[in-house]
This record gives C-alpha cells, sequence and structure tokens, in this order.
C-alpha cells in the first residue's frame, strides 16, 4: 500500500526491484492454490503477518483518533478484519478474470438501480463512488456483466513495476481505466461525455480539497466527484460492495443518486454515505489510510 503517485516514466529502483520480485512470489504461489482456498489463505497470512508487520499500527492510530474509547479487545478484532479484508481484496485482484467471472454472477441490489438503468438507456453520464470499502471491484465487475461501461479511475502505486502488474489484473477486470493526474483526464473526460460511468474512490486523504467531516472528524476531501456530475449532468451515486460472512462473496447495494446542489454540499452526502457503512462493518474499511493527515492530533502521523 502506497500513497504516492508514479511516475509517468519512472526508472525502478533497486528498493522497487526487490518489493516487486517479493509480491511476485507471494501471488504467484497464492495463484497455485484453487480460487476457494486461495482467497481465505492470503487473508490468514495477511491478518497473521502483515497485519502485525505493517498494517495494524496504522489501524490502532486511526481507530483511536476516531473512536477514543473504544475497546482494546474491540480494536485488536478491527485490526485482524481489516488485515483479512485487505489481504483476501489483494489476492481477489491478482486473480483477475476467475475473480471478475465470480462477482458477474452476484446480484445487485438498492434503491438507486433503477436509476442507473435509466441513465444507460438514456445515455446520461453517471460518476459512481465509492470508498476503500469490502472490494471495490466487485461492483465494477457485477455492472459491467449488467451491461453498462464502466470506467475507473485509479490512483498508480510509487513502485512501478507494482503499477504494471496492478493495472494488468484490474484491467482483466473490467475497462477502460484512467489514472488519476494529467495522463488520463482528457480520455477520462471523453468517456464521461460520451455517456459511460466512472468509478471512483472518495475517501482519499486529497491535500488540496475541502475540509469535511468523514466519520465526525475533518478530514481533506476531493469534491471533484460533484463537480464532474455537475459540469456533465451527470448522476453522482454512491455504492458499496459488503463482503458476506462466507468470505468470498459480496452484497452490492446501490444507494439513491446525490440530488446535485453544490460541491461542497454534494460531497458531505458522499462522506456521509461511506460513513455510515464504515461504521456498520468496521472491519471492512482499510484504516491503512492516512486520511486524516494535517488535521489535528495526527497531523505528524
Amino acid at each position: 500500500m502506497t500513497s504516492a503517485p508514479a511516475e509517468p516514466d519512472a526508472v525502478p529502483t533497486l528498493r522497487h526491484r526487490l518489493e516487486d520480485a517479493a509480491t511476485g512470489a507471494l501471488i504467484w504461489l497464492a495463484l497455485r492454490l484453487p480460487y476457494r482456498s486461495r482467497v481465505p489463505a492470503f487473508g490468514w497470512f495477511s491478518r497473521t503477518v502483515l497485519g502485525p508487520l505493517a498494517m495494524n499500527r496504522r489501524v490502532r492510530e486511526n481507530l483511536l483518533h476516531v473512536f477514543p474509547d473504544l475497546p482494546r479487545a474491540e480494536i485488536r478484532r478491527i485490526c485482524r478484519s481489516v488485515a483479512d479484508n485487505f489481504g483476501r481484496s489483494f489476492i481477489e485482484l491478482h486473480s483477475g478474470p476467475e475473480f471478475a467471472a465470480r462477482a458477474a454472477t452476484l446480484p445487485i441490489e438498492g434503491s438507486g438501480l433503477a436509476a442507473l438503468d435509466d441513465a444507460h438507456e438514456r445515455g446520461r453520464p453517471v460518476i459512481l463512488v465509492s470508498a476503500h470499502f469490502g472490494n471495490y471491484d466487485a461492483w465494477r465487475s457485477g455492472l459491467t456483466a449488467r451491461g453498462f461501461r464502466v470506467g475507473g479511475l485509479y490512483m498508480p502505486m510509487s513502485n512501478p513495476l507494482a503499477n504494471r502488474r496492478y493495472v494488468s489484473t484490474i484491467e482483466g477486470i473490467a475497462r477502460p481505466l484512467f489514472p488519476r493526474g494529467t495522463d488520463g483526464m482528457s480520455d477520462m473526460i471523453r468517456f464521461i461525455r460520451s455517456g459511460g460511468m466512472l468509478g471512483l474512490l472518495g475517501d482519499h486523504y486529497m491535500a488540496h480539497g475541502e475540509l469535511i467531516d468523514f466519520l465526525g472528524k475533518p478530514a481533506w476531501t476531493a469534491t471533484s466527484a460533484a463537480k464532474l456530475a455537475l459540469k456533465y449532468k451527470a448522476l453522482l451515486v454512491p455504492l458499496y460492495a459488503t463482503r458476506n460472512p462466507d468470505g468470498l462473496t459480496f452484497t452490492i447495494e446501490v444507494e439513491d443518486p446525490i440530488p446535485h446542489s453544490d460541491p461542497l454540499t454534494m460531497t458531505r452526502a458522499l462522506n456521509d454515505s461511506a460513513s455510515a457503512r464504515v461504521r456498520a462493518e468496521m472491519g471492512q474499511w482499510f484504516w491503512l489510510h492516512r486520511r486524516w493527515k494535517r488535521t489535528g492530533a495526527q497531523e505528524t502521523s
């Protein structure tokens, strides 16, 4: 998990090569297993090895920032759940077509689904906004299987080798994809104007965004999704794929479109939607991000 975007033509360093070789070996080993064994196995590896080594500290910091009175036992449970969901999501994405084929069979529910069907029929663009919750590529694959044209906006990784593999695998799930930044902007705008559905994640820290509450704490948040919806007269629709208790399937839910008003009001509604999902399933959100950077208690985290 890296937050800094990769340069378009970045030259891999020795560290990049070593990290990528180690990750590639783990993925290769995991892919030797049948899918139904592979996903829980990587979840186990993530919660028992990667979690204690690299994840749990940040998860605890974020949890205590938002919920300072949370019992220690609950913090430990959430740490394990976050690491487990991260590991499962990671290997699902690197399972490409296998994951896509399974996600394509999942039912899609929610009060906003009819609005998506109508937009598709009329060729009206849609901005789909989710979060690092459950597995966000499950709904992208599910909507694509329904016949919708769903493009994805993604944040390039700082390791160019890892980024190359990541993009290759998620392209196997659904296309097209647009890198965040100037490189992908023109293609993304053309896609929206043509009546496509653009999927993005709205829970990143954004230094040049607006300070808007997320889980009851102010967080720097991009208002670009709302601005795109207003500029191109697109629907702005929150949606999520929540991992089911079996650990392998998901409940895909489409919420009602956010009414058009102004970017700040619309983005507040998106943050409120994501916050409600996180509160309902605390272990399914990636508490690994520096979401509340430069906001008081976590300014130096």
